[in-house]
């Protein structure tokens, strides 16, 4: 699934879809998974490239509350999962 990186809006908020991510208000990547968890990068390296999509490793594990999970890689704003 090709992601998109998103912008803070007026407020400074960050509104993820799933298979979103971007930088919020304290310079921290926040991303969303195509199952529609929701991550912070601060423990990944990310790549920002020229086209402004980004890779991140190692590999994104989001694990919920609830109980549900995704593992799953992000390579130049494209997610695969594991």
């Amino acid at each position: 699934m090709k992601g998109k990186r998103v912008y803070k809006d007026k407020d400074g908020d960050l509104l993820l879809a799933s298979g979103d991510y971007g930088k919020d208000v304290n310079g921290d990547w926040l991303a969303r998974s195509p199952k529609g968890h929701h991550g912070n990068l601060r423990n990944h390296t990310v790549i920002e490239h020229d086209d402004k999509t980004i890779t991140v490793s190692p590999s994104i594990l989001i694990k919920e509350i609830k109980g549900s999970s995704y593992h799953g890689y992000l390579e130049k704003g494209i997610w695969r999962e594991c």
